[in-house]
Protein backbone atom coordinates (compact mmCIF):
# COMPACT_ATOMS: atom_id res chain seq x y z
CA UNK A 1 0.00 0.00 0.00
CA UNK A 2 2.63 2.55 0.91
CA UNK A 3 4.46 1.82 -2.70
CA UNK A 4 1.06 2.55 -4.54
CA UNK A 5 0.84 5.62 -2.51
CA UNK A 6 4.00 6.81 -3.63
CA UNK A 7 3.65 5.78 -7.01
CA UNK A 8 0.29 7.90 -7.24
CA UNK A 9 1.75 10.73 -5.91
CA UNK A 10 4.88 10.60 -8.24
CA UNK A 11 2.49 10.36 -11.52
CA UNK A 12 -0.28 12.89 -9.98
CA UNK A 13 2.45 15.06 -10.02
CA UNK A 14 3.46 14.62 -13.70
CA UNK A 15 2.06 15.97 -17.07
CA UNK A 16 1.38 12.42 -17.82
CA UNK A 17 -1.70 12.26 -15.28
CA UNK A 18 -3.37 15.39 -17.04
CA UNK A 19 -3.16 13.89 -20.07
CA UNK A 20 -4.29 10.53 -19.67
CA UNK A 21 -6.66 10.94 -17.32
CA UNK A 22 -8.21 13.24 -19.88
CA UNK A 23 -7.63 10.64 -22.65
CA UNK A 24 -9.61 8.10 -20.89
CA UNK A 25 -12.19 9.19 -19.25
CA UNK A 26 -13.35 10.83 -22.42
CA UNK A 27 -12.71 7.65 -24.45
CA UNK A 28 -15.11 6.18 -22.05
CA UNK A 29 -18.27 9.06 -21.80
CA UNK A 30 -18.03 8.51 -25.85
CA UNK A 31 -18.01 4.93 -25.81
CA UNK A 32 -20.94 4.99 -23.27
CA UNK A 33 -22.26 8.13 -25.32
CA UNK A 34 -22.45 5.55 -28.80
CA UNK A 35 -24.16 2.61 -26.67
CA UNK A 36 -27.16 4.87 -25.34
CA UNK A 37 -27.60 5.87 -29.04
CA UNK A 38 -26.22 9.46 -28.69
CA UNK A 39 -28.61 10.51 -26.21
CA UNK A 40 -28.75 14.63 -25.60
CA UNK A 41 -28.32 14.35 -22.36
CA UNK A 42 -25.35 11.22 -22.31
CA UNK A 43 -23.24 14.17 -23.94
CA UNK A 44 -19.56 12.85 -23.29
CA UNK A 45 -18.16 16.63 -22.88
CA UNK A 46 -20.93 16.86 -19.70
CA UNK A 47 -19.91 13.15 -17.77
CA UNK A 48 -16.10 14.08 -18.75
CA UNK A 49 -16.05 17.16 -16.99
CA UNK A 50 -17.97 15.34 -13.91
CA UNK A 51 -15.97 12.56 -13.81
CA UNK A 52 -12.32 14.76 -13.90
CA UNK A 53 -13.67 17.13 -11.36
CA UNK A 54 -14.68 14.44 -8.99
CA UNK A 55 -10.99 12.65 -9.74
CA UNK A 56 -9.48 16.18 -8.45
CA UNK A 57 -11.34 16.83 -5.82
CA UNK A 58 -10.87 13.05 -4.46
CA UNK A 59 -7.57 12.51 -4.86
CA UNK A 60 -6.42 16.37 -3.77
CA UNK A 61 -4.85 17.49 -7.16
CA UNK A 62 -4.62 20.98 -8.15
CA UNK A 63 -6.19 22.35 -11.29
CA UNK A 64 -2.29 23.46 -12.17
CA UNK A 65 -0.96 20.45 -11.74
CA UNK A 66 -3.93 18.44 -14.20
CA UNK A 67 -3.76 21.28 -16.70
CA UNK A 68 0.19 20.81 -17.16
CA UNK A 69 -0.70 17.44 -18.66
CA UNK A 70 -4.40 18.30 -20.23
CA UNK A 71 -2.98 21.62 -22.00
CA UNK A 72 -1.95 19.21 -24.65
CA UNK A 73 -5.11 18.32 -25.98
CA UNK A 74 -6.75 22.01 -25.23
CA UNK A 75 -3.87 23.15 -27.65
CA UNK A 76 -5.48 21.38 -30.31
CA UNK A 77 -9.02 23.50 -29.59
CA UNK A 78 -7.39 26.28 -32.15
CA UNK A 79 -7.11 23.83 -35.01
CA UNK A 80 -10.08 21.61 -34.07
CA UNK A 81 -12.37 25.27 -34.66
CA UNK A 82 -10.46 26.26 -37.73
CA UNK A 83 -11.22 23.13 -39.20
CA UNK A 84 -15.14 24.11 -39.11
CA UNK A 85 -14.67 26.24 -42.27
CA UNK A 86 -14.27 22.87 -44.22
CA UNK A 87 -18.08 21.97 -44.27
CA UNK A 88 -18.58 25.85 -45.03
CA UNK A 89 -16.40 26.05 -47.92
CA UNK A 90 -18.17 23.10 -49.26
CA UNK A 91 -21.35 25.12 -48.91
CA UNK A 92 -19.87 28.37 -50.14
CA UNK A 93 -22.79 28.67 -53.18
CA UNK A 94 -25.22 28.06 -50.85
CA UNK A 95 -24.15 30.55 -48.12
CA UNK A 96 -23.41 33.41 -50.47
CA UNK A 97 -26.89 33.32 -51.72
CA UNK A 98 -27.90 33.46 -48.38
CA UNK A 99 -25.61 35.86 -46.74
CA UNK A 100 -27.74 38.82 -45.81
CA UNK A 101 -30.84 36.16 -43.67
CA UNK A 102 -27.71 34.52 -42.30
CA UNK A 103 -26.57 37.98 -40.98
CA UNK A 104 -29.38 39.15 -39.98
CA UNK A 105 -30.50 36.26 -37.64
CA UNK A 106 -26.85 36.46 -36.45
CA UNK A 107 -27.76 40.06 -35.30
CA UNK A 108 -30.92 39.10 -33.47
CA UNK A 109 -29.53 35.80 -32.20
CA UNK A 110 -27.02 37.70 -30.63
CA UNK A 111 -29.20 40.52 -28.91
CA UNK A 112 -31.65 37.82 -28.04
CA UNK A 113 -29.54 35.54 -25.99
CA UNK A 114 -27.34 39.10 -24.64
CA UNK A 115 -30.56 41.03 -23.78
CA UNK A 116 -32.51 37.56 -22.29
CA UNK A 117 -29.72 37.14 -20.07
CA UNK A 118 -29.40 40.44 -19.13
CA UNK A 119 -32.88 41.22 -18.50
CA UNK A 120 -32.90 37.85 -15.86
CA UNK A 121 -30.06 38.84 -14.28
CA UNK A 122 -31.93 42.42 -13.75
CA UNK A 123 -35.01 40.60 -12.94
CA UNK A 124 -33.77 38.40 -9.75
CA UNK A 125 -31.58 41.45 -8.56
CA UNK A 126 -27.57 39.83 -9.15
CA UNK A 127 -25.03 42.47 -8.71
CA UNK A 128 -24.41 44.82 -11.42
CA UNK A 129 -20.80 43.31 -12.63
CA UNK A 130 -22.90 39.62 -12.44
CA UNK A 131 -25.28 40.98 -14.83
CA UNK A 132 -22.11 42.64 -16.91
CA UNK A 133 -20.65 39.12 -16.86
CA UNK A 134 -23.87 37.34 -18.16
CA UNK A 135 -23.84 39.60 -21.21
CA UNK A 136 -21.45 37.47 -23.80
CA UNK A 137 -22.95 34.00 -22.00
CA UNK A 138 -23.55 32.90 -25.68
CA UNK A 139 -19.79 33.87 -27.01
CA UNK A 140 -17.26 30.88 -26.79
CA UNK A 141 -15.25 31.64 -23.90
CA UNK A 142 -12.23 33.06 -24.38
CA UNK A 143 -13.85 35.53 -26.05
CA UNK A 144 -16.28 36.48 -23.88
CA UNK A 145 -13.51 36.79 -21.28
CA UNK A 146 -12.24 39.34 -23.21
CA UNK A 147 -15.42 41.31 -23.71
CA UNK A 148 -16.61 41.16 -20.36
CA UNK A 149 -13.52 42.69 -19.56
CA UNK A 150 -14.15 45.24 -21.48
CA UNK A 151 -17.87 46.22 -20.46
CA UNK A 152 -17.02 45.68 -16.45
CA UNK A 153 -17.78 42.43 -16.22
CA UNK A 154 -16.04 39.29 -14.49
CA UNK A 155 -14.54 37.18 -17.23
CA UNK A 156 -13.85 33.95 -15.23
CA UNK A 157 -17.64 34.24 -14.11
CA UNK A 158 -18.12 35.08 -17.93
CA UNK A 159 -16.06 32.09 -18.59
CA UNK A 160 -18.47 30.30 -16.51
CA UNK A 161 -21.24 31.18 -17.43
CA UNK A 162 -19.88 30.77 -21.64
CA UNK A 163 -19.11 26.51 -20.80
CA UNK A 164 -22.83 26.27 -18.73
CA UNK A 165 -24.62 28.06 -21.61
CA UNK A 166 -22.62 25.65 -23.89
CA UNK A 167 -23.67 22.30 -21.80
CA UNK A 168 -27.24 23.31 -21.54
CA UNK A 169 -27.68 24.07 -25.64
CA UNK A 170 -26.18 20.52 -26.22
CA UNK A 171 -28.35 18.86 -24.14
CA UNK A 172 -31.68 20.70 -24.30
CA UNK A 173 -31.40 21.63 -28.06
CA UNK A 174 -33.19 18.75 -29.78
CA UNK A 175 -36.00 18.36 -27.46
CA UNK A 176 -36.72 22.42 -27.67
CA UNK A 177 -36.41 21.90 -31.81
CA UNK A 178 -38.62 18.96 -31.08
CA UNK A 179 -40.89 20.73 -29.36
CA UNK A 180 -41.16 24.08 -32.13
CA UNK A 181 -41.43 21.30 -34.74
CA UNK A 182 -38.45 22.62 -36.45
CA UNK A 183 -38.38 19.98 -39.66
CA UNK A 184 -35.26 17.59 -39.85
CA UNK A 185 -35.30 17.68 -43.63
CA UNK A 186 -31.47 19.37 -44.98
CA UNK A 187 -33.07 22.95 -44.68
CA UNK A 188 -34.53 22.55 -40.73
CA UNK A 189 -31.44 20.63 -40.05
CA UNK A 190 -29.62 23.98 -41.20
CA UNK A 191 -31.87 25.96 -39.14
CA UNK A 192 -31.45 24.00 -35.71
CA UNK A 193 -27.85 23.98 -36.55
CA UNK A 194 -27.59 28.08 -36.87
CA UNK A 195 -29.56 28.37 -34.02
CA UNK A 196 -27.59 25.92 -31.78
CA UNK A 197 -24.26 27.61 -32.66
CA UNK A 198 -25.95 31.17 -32.27
CA UNK A 199 -27.21 30.08 -28.57
CA UNK A 200 -24.59 27.66 -27.50
CA UNK A 201 -21.20 28.38 -29.07
CA UNK A 202 -18.68 25.59 -29.42
CA UNK A 203 -19.87 23.08 -27.65
CA UNK A 204 -23.36 22.99 -29.28
CA UNK A 205 -21.59 23.23 -32.84
CA UNK A 206 -19.71 20.08 -31.80
CA UNK A 207 -23.07 18.84 -30.65
CA UNK A 208 -24.54 19.16 -34.66
CA UNK A 209 -21.81 18.36 -36.27
CA UNK A 210 -21.98 15.14 -34.57
CA UNK A 211 -25.73 14.48 -35.36
CA UNK A 212 -26.09 16.17 -38.82
CA UNK A 213 -23.17 17.57 -41.59
CA UNK A 214 -25.23 20.58 -42.14
CA UNK A 215 -26.75 21.25 -38.90
CA UNK A 216 -22.69 21.31 -38.20
CA UNK A 217 -21.74 23.23 -40.75
CA UNK A 218 -24.55 26.19 -39.75
CA UNK A 219 -23.46 25.84 -36.35
CA UNK A 220 -19.64 26.57 -37.28
CA UNK A 221 -20.95 29.95 -39.18
CA UNK A 222 -22.65 30.52 -36.22
CA UNK A 223 -20.35 30.40 -33.73
CA UNK A 224 -17.94 32.62 -35.94
CA UNK A 225 -20.12 35.05 -36.73
CA UNK A 226 -20.92 35.33 -32.98
CA UNK A 227 -17.57 35.77 -32.37
CA UNK A 228 -17.12 38.57 -34.76
CA UNK A 229 -20.56 40.37 -34.00
CA UNK A 230 -20.27 40.30 -29.92
CA UNK A 231 -16.81 41.68 -30.09
CA UNK A 232 -16.98 44.24 -32.17
CA UNK A 233 -20.44 45.58 -31.22
CA UNK A 234 -20.97 44.36 -27.58
CA UNK A 235 -18.24 46.75 -25.92
CA UNK A 236 -19.58 49.82 -28.41
CA UNK A 237 -23.34 48.99 -27.50
CA UNK A 238 -22.25 49.07 -23.47
CA UNK A 239 -20.24 52.40 -23.95
CA UNK A 240 -23.17 54.14 -25.24
CA UNK A 241 -25.26 52.91 -22.52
Amino acid sequence: MPRFVELWIYLSATPLFGLTATLVVYLLAQAAYNRLGAAPWANPVLWSVLAIAGVLLATGVDYPTYFAGAQFIHFLLGPAVVALAWPLWLRRAELRARYGRLLMAALLGGIAASGSAIALGWAVGLPHDVVLSLAPKSVTAPVAMGISEKIGGIPALSAVFAVLTGMVGALTGKYLFDLLRIATDSTGMSARGFALGTAAHGIGAARALHVNADAGAYAGLALGMQVVLAALLMPLAFRLL
